[in-house]
């Protein structure tokens, strides 16, 4: 009796000790990893486990690496992390790709083994339009600016102003008016004195030339 129950006990440990690494492995030995593209430059993968298709609850080792498709540029190798908005599955880089097409591979080392790839395209996005200065207004052509409008209106005192400009023109030419009448005068007595001694010195000649 007591060597069954002992063989008993044998078969139990035995068959736990058999039932720990099936319960291990239960989702296989491989994990699937497809890389679904990018978001603003982020790469983005999903990773399953191959066998039943379940996210991989356990931190995961894997390293990225991109090429151009010209084969001129590599970024890379670097990690994947968890992807808030892509869970439970879903993974992504925290370095972004620059814009361009590029081939991505992903290779995943740890809890098992797996590899994805795709061709990412990162598009060039477009700066947010900035706002201007605003623009001087510029005067039309020929239209007077306020320096020049204040510069060139006549102001209130220039009639006041212009009358005696206008006056002391006038007097000028009034005492040359004057001027000349008295030269005028002058002139005239002075032909009339002229003649006058002329008068008086040929009436002497002839008086004397009668009484010789």
């Amino acid at each position: 009796m007591r060597i069954r129950i002992a063989f008993s006990a044998v078969l139990t440990a035995l068959g736990l000790m058999l039932l720990t690494p099936v319960a291990a492995h239960a989702h296989g030995d491989t994990v699937k990893v497809v890389v679904t593209g990018q978001r603003t430059g982020h790469v983005t993968a999903d990773i399953t486990w191959e066998n039943d298709g379940d996210a991989v609850d356990e931190a995961v080792a894997a390293t990225v690496n991109a090429v151009s498709v010209d084969g001129s540029r590599t970024m890379g190798p670097w990690r994947l992390v968890r992807d808030p908005a892509a869970a439970p599955a879903g993974w992504t880089t925290a370095e972004t790709l620059p814009p361009g097409s590029w081939k991505v591979s992903v290779d995943v080392g740890f809890p098992a083994l797996g590899h994805g790839d795709l061709e990412v395209a990162v598009p060039v996005v477009d700066p947010a339009p900035g706002t201007g200065a605003p623009t001087p207004s510029v005067p039309a052509p020929g239209t007077p600016t306020a320096g020049q409008a204040s510069a060139g209106a006549p102001s209130a005192a220039s009639p006041s102003t212009a009358a005696p400009a206008a006056s002391t023109a006038q007097v000028p030419a009034a005492e040359t008016e004057g001027h000349a009448v008295w030269w005028t005068t002058a002139g005239v007595a002075a032909t009339a004195l002229a003649g006058a001694g002329v008068g008086l010195f040929l009436r002497r000649r002839r008086t004397r030339r009668r009484l010789g």
